[in-house]
């Protein structure tokens, strides 16, 4: 008698400890999403600093103010709609159809709801950098909830939901070559094309004056961005308590640095060379490179062994070279390189990933499958990317909703759309006596700035 309870209460304290493990693995792997989904939002500090830096001083406070809201706008387009598309159960092939709004989702997922939304967040983010300059307020909100709420949520269904077409067909996507940067460089081409140039863009006029303001900001921008893409691509496992995790996550570190590294020594013996660029030392081209690099790996990232990682980073970087030269020949006006950079690297990423995963093509026999699978997933995605981006940018542009006006875009977006500088202007107002009506004298500066384009076209 005594040795059956005995024999339960340690049959008892092993179930309980059991329990208190899977516990703690569930805890660990929340806690391992939210830190990662903290560091992963602090890309959108290096946008802001990034997008910042590449605009005229006149446009600053505009772009900042769009990277901040676009963390708190897109939390509410993916709670309402976005998730549930995205990763709602229901058996649908195509979306998602549960947890709208939060009703009836586990509280256990929150975790899970938190690091896909700053995926969501990230997508829209790249946009902007495309409008910059020129796109009215309420175009920017309305393409943050579209592209944050039915867009990318939409695609991420199709790519890692389990009950996604993509995945069941063999489409390999790690942490969203296809799904994020694809996706978001095709919506910010078509959103560039919709648009239209900046006034004077690609004219003879002043041809600096497009060129940005602070290498300081821009640099800021990258180095946050790529700390940033770290835990981006680290944390897409989604786990950290399996087996064989912890070489997984610091696999897919290294190779994103690996192909910012190929990209670099490209870009830098191209220059030298004389092949590229103004310079034989390019900062912007060389940064815009770098982060192509690191967007082509993020297909097959935690797979690759770090010579392919370097490799699809050098012949990411010949793609973003060919499209940086492509996209101005258009007569398309992207101040970021959105399109040469995310579109380039997430196409390519996708279809390095068949090529270089499992040892590479040339032994990995289920090559030509993979293969297959991933180009029909870019081409899907392309396909929805501009479909979408299409009708909303054509919307917008058919009802006069989506550009400023010519003089709000002369004068600047800060003081046009907010009435807040960026930087004072205290040598323009001293110039003309005038220390009481700043934004008069702004305006006068800007508007003589504008006759002068005027006169001379």
């Amino acid at each position: 008698m005594d040795l059956n309870i005995s024999s339960a209460v340690k049959l008892s304290k092993i179930m309980a400890t059991q329990l208190e493990l899977e516990e703690l693995k569930l805890n660990i792997d929340d806690m391992f999403l939210v830190i990662n989904g903290i560091i992963v939002s602090f890309m959108q500090v290096g946008f802001a600093c990034l997008e910042a830096g590449c605009v005229q001083p006149k446009n600053v406070t505009n772009i900042l103010m769009k990277n901040i809201l676009d963390l708190f706008i897109c939390a509410i387009s993916y709670w309402l709609v976005g998730y549930g598309l995205a990763y709602g159960g229901g058996g649908c092939r195509y979306y998602g159809k549960e947890f709208f709004a939060g009703v009836d989702m586990p509280s256990s997922q929150n975790g899970v709801w938190f690091f896909q939304y700053v995926f969501a967040a990230t997508a829209a983010t790249i946009i902007s950098g495309a409008v910059a300059e020129r796109c009215n307020f309420v175009a920017y909100i309305s393409y943050s909830v579209i592209v944050s709420g039915v867009t990318y949520p939409i695609v991420s269904h199709w790519t890692w939901s389990p009950d996604g077409w993509l995945l069941k067909i063999g489409y390999s996507d790690f942490s969203g070559a296809g799904a994020v940067h694809l996706l978001a460089g095709t919506c910010s081409f078509i959103a560039a094309l919709f648009i239209g140039p900046r006034n004077g863009r690609f004219s003879s006029i002043a041809p600096n004056e497009y060129n940005g303001h602070s290498m300081p900001l821009v640099a800021t921008g990258t180095l946050l961005l790529i700390s940033g893409f770290l835990s981006f691509n680290g944390a897409s496992l989604g786990h950290i308590t399996k087996p064989g995790d912890g070489i997984i996550v610091a696999n897919s570190v290294a190779n994103t640095i690996f192909g910012g590294s190929g990209a670099a020594v490209v870009i830098l013996i191209m220059a030298k060379a004389g092949l590229v660029g103004e310079s034989r030392w390019p900062f912007a081209m060389t940064i815009n490179a770098v982060l192509n690099g690191m967007v082509s790996v993020c297909g097959g990232v935690n797979e690759y062994t770090h010579l392919s990682a370097m490799l699809i980073g050098m012949i990411g970087c010949i793609i973003y070279l060919v499209l940086q030269w492509v996209v101005p020949l258009l007569k398309v006006d992207d101040p970021l390189e959105t399109t040469a950079v995310h579109f380039g690297g997430g196409l390519w990423g996708v279809i390095a990933t068949p090529l270089f995963v499992k040892g590479g093509f040339w032994n990995n026999p289920d090559f030509m499958p993979l293969l297959k699978s991933n180009l029909i997933g870019a081409g899907s995605i392309i396909l929805w990317s501009v479909v979408n981006s299409a009708i909303l940018f054509g919307f917008l542009r058919v009802f006069d909703l989506l550009r400023v006006s010519k003089e709000k875009e002369i004068i600047g977006l800060d003081m046009s759309l907010h009435k807040e500088q960026a930087y004072p202007v205290t040598n323009i107002c001293i110039e003309n006596g005038n220390k009481n009506n700043k934004t008069t004298v702004i305006r006068h500066a800007y508007d003589n700035v504008a006759m002068q384009h005027t006169q001379q076209q």
